[in-house]
């Protein structure tokens, strides 16, 4: 900025008086749509470009153009993952140059000295994101020019008013999140499902549910609750699988190997693992409530989801499926599991099957009730109370034992 207080002479004549940047002029555009469904990137990209533009010197162009079809509230880290293919698809009129992680990255190689956006927001729009971006960039030698910032006037005034829009960014994706949350949890009190149905479930049209004309968004998501598989050995393998955690103390590898013995008996697309045996037993689907909020998906680490504690779940009022397991079995199942991490010791059944497996034997549940539970051990039936007393243990490993 040059002074408003000058010499009393004219000094412009002096090597010194202007001081100017060596560098060559270099700008480059930055900028996002959140969707590609719900927004147009072929006309949202060339409309922020021409706006940017604005801010260019006198028959100036951008040298690159940086831009993402991602949700505003991600890190640069987790931009412009989507394929080329994606992009390519859009066919947006805008070349692209990569996203805003590749901006950051690239900008000291190609020699950038400006970066022009639309406004702070299409930066990103929590404003720790957008600051560290801007921070990354000016350490480059790189000055951050929004186009719907004013021109001259104080230092001061600029940066308040490129703050307040980043508050106002902010402030806007705590309201988006908040509205957001609410229609997500007033869909799962519905009854309404979340995602990829469990094993023994399939997702299907609930024919009841209000239907809303085409909007500005298309129409709206399609309202699924879980309906029983049409396979229903998928209902008694995941009761199987719940009842030996909850009832034979079993671990997941021990748990797969019973269901894996009989595979007519319990079908399974692919293998058994151990992620879907303990998915399934941590799942509180199964009791026929319908849950939501179990997992925080964004957690800044690509593939991972935090598990939310259970006071931030949301159920359903009452049972909207059909349930595999009672509630209380659920509970039982959860605090077995929690011993089982701790490193607890197992349940009784788990001395009768380490004793049948050194005699060459398997031990197989063939059909329970509140009080008992019928079990084939080789070639003999046995019925055994539950819970099974320690007397009755040494009883059956004593009788494997002399009939082998």
């Amino acid at each position: 900025m040059r002074s408003h207080f000058g010499p009393p002479i004219d000094l412009s004549d002096l090597a010194n008086y202007e001081q100017t940047d060596s560098r060559p002029r270099r700008a480059v555009f930055v900028g996002r749509v959140s969707t590609k469904d719900q927004q147009n990137p072929t006309t949202s990209i060339p409309r922020q470009v021409a706006l940017a533009s604005e801010r260019l010197e006198p028959g100036e162009e951008f040298i690159a153009h940086f831009w993402d079809v991602e949700s505003g509230m991600l890190p640069p880290e987790l931009r412009g993952l989507g394929p080329q293919e994606m992009y390519d698809a859009l066919a947006v009129p805008t070349p692209r140059d990569g996203g805003l992680q590749d901006l950051v990255d690239r900008a000291e190689q190609l020699a950038v000295t400006h970066v022009l956006a639309e406004r702070s927001d299409r930066v990103a729009r929590a404003m720790l994101t957008s600051l560290t971006v801007e921070h990354e960039l000016q350490r480059a030698g790189v000055e951050v020019i929004y186009a719907n910032e004013p021109t001259g006037g104080t230092e001061s005034g600029r940066l308040r008013a490129r703050r307040y829009s980043q508050v106002d960014a902010e402030v806007y994706k705590a309201n988006l999140m908040e509205m957001s949350m609410g229609g997500q949890v007033q869909h799962a009190l519905s009854g309404w499902n979340h995602g990829y149905p469990p094993y023994p479930y399939v997702a299907v049209l609930d024919e009841n549910a209000p239907v809303r004309e085409k909007g500005r968004f298309g129409a709206d998501r399609p309202r699924k609750k879980l309906a029983p598989h049409p396979d229903s050995r998928r209902f008694d393998a995941t009761r199987e699988l719940c009842r030996l955690r909850r009832e034979e103390h079993l671990k997941a590898a021990d748990i797969i190997a019973i269901l894996e013995s009989e595979p007519e008996r319990y079908p399974i697309e692919g293998r058994w693992t151990h992620g879907l045996v303990e998915g399934l037993i941590a799942n509180p689907k199964l009791t026929g409530y319908q849950v939501y909020n179990r997992k925080a998906t964004r957690t800044g680490r690509p593939g991972f989801s935090r598990l939310n504690p259970i006071s931030k779940w949301v159920w359903s009022p009452k049972i909207v499926h059909e349930p595999v397991v009672s509630l209380q079995e659920w509970k039982w199942a959860q605090e077995i599991t929690a011993g089982l991490r701790a490193g607890s010791e197992g349940g009784p059944l788990l001395r009768i099957r380490a004793a049948a497996r050194r005699l060459g034997l398997t031990v197989t549940a063939v059909s329970s009730s509140d009080t008992h539970t019928l079990y084939r051990i080789g070639g003999r039936q046995v019925a055994l109370p539950t819970p099974i007393p320690d007397m009755v243990v040494q009883q059956v490993i004593e009788d494997m034992e002399s009939t082998a």
